[in-house]
């Protein structure tokens, strides 16, 4: 029988050997966590975006509650710089077609956080062009249809999927009135370690909510709209008066998609 201090002495080296391998894992651009499967750690850790900045120390509370105003009128046709930034702030762009899959077929199955619609207007015949992601409802309807509490809002209104609760039932993605979710159909072989991501699950736009764990300002499509000199995207806190997103709500019309449905969402529309 082990002498409990030899025990003691060979559990402090396994948990030094743990602490060394994620010291080690964290230096490096991919772990290989098992045959096929590539975990991409964060190269620029501490650069704004893709989890850099001073991770959150206190609690999320309903202090501040996270929106986007978006300008119909400045978002141009054509442009999908903000999709693409979110496929690559969340690891969308690293899962490639299946080989042998149906390209019609893998065209309506891929996951898109972000979509580019137009819109029009049946009366005035008006038409828009606009991003199209998960609203964050205040109600959210996937959140009250799912079984298994995976749908859930967070605090500072920010609805998220629970990957570890999700059974991949898709209840979410029936309630939804914007379509903003999507399922994931195929094995996912490379991923981040800030968007782990797993076939059988729902997933949609969570606000770039490693960011907001991690004290930064913006999101990645407000980032790139701004760089290509559109600057149709605006994020914030829709409760602070002070905060730019309140102010521009102040000043611009704007309205709700869907807003028959009464779900108070997170993103605003203006020229629409």
């Amino acid at each position: 029988m082990k002498n409990p201090s030899d025990m003691k002495n060979s559990s402090a080296v396994i948990d030094e050997g743990r602490r060394g391998f994620m010291r080690t894992a964290a230096g490096v651009a991919t772990v290989t966590l098992a045959p096929g499967v590539l975990l991409h750690t964060l190269a620029h850790a501490g650069s704004p975006g893709q989890g850099g900045g001073v991770p959150r120390a206190e609690p999320v509370t309903d202090a501040v509650r996270y929106g986007m105003l978006i300008d119909t009128t400045r978002c141009a046709e054509g442009c999908t710089a903000c999709v693409s930034a979110c496929n690559r702030e969340n690891g969308l762009d690293l899962q490639a077609m299946p080989t042998g899959a149906d390209p019609a077929l893998w065209d309506r199955q891929e996951s898109r956080w972000i979509r580019k619609v137009k819109v029009q207007d049946n009366l005035t015949g008006h038409v828009s062009h606009l991003p199209l992601m998960c609203q964050h409802c205040e109600h959210p309807p996937c959140v009250d249809v799912c079984p298994t509490g995976a749908s859930f809002k967070r605090a500072d209104g920010i609805v998220m999927v629970d990957r570890h609760l999700c059974i991949g039932c898709r209840y979410c993605m029936m309630a939804c009135p914007y379509k903003a979710r999507s399922f994931i159909h195929a094995n996912v072989e490379e991923k981040l370690t800030l968007a782990p991501r797993g076939k059988g699950c729902v997933e949609s736009c969570n606000l770039c909510v490693h960011r907001r764990d991690h004290g930064q300002p913006s999101t990645a499509c407000a980032d790139a709209c701004a760089a290509e000199g559109h600057h149709a995207i605006l994020f914030g806190d829709l409760k602070d008066p002070a905060s730019p997103l309140s102010q521009a709500l102040a000043k611009l019309p704007s309205r709700q998609l869907r807003e028959n449905l009464a779900l108070n969402t997170g993103v605003r529309y203006s020229g629409v």
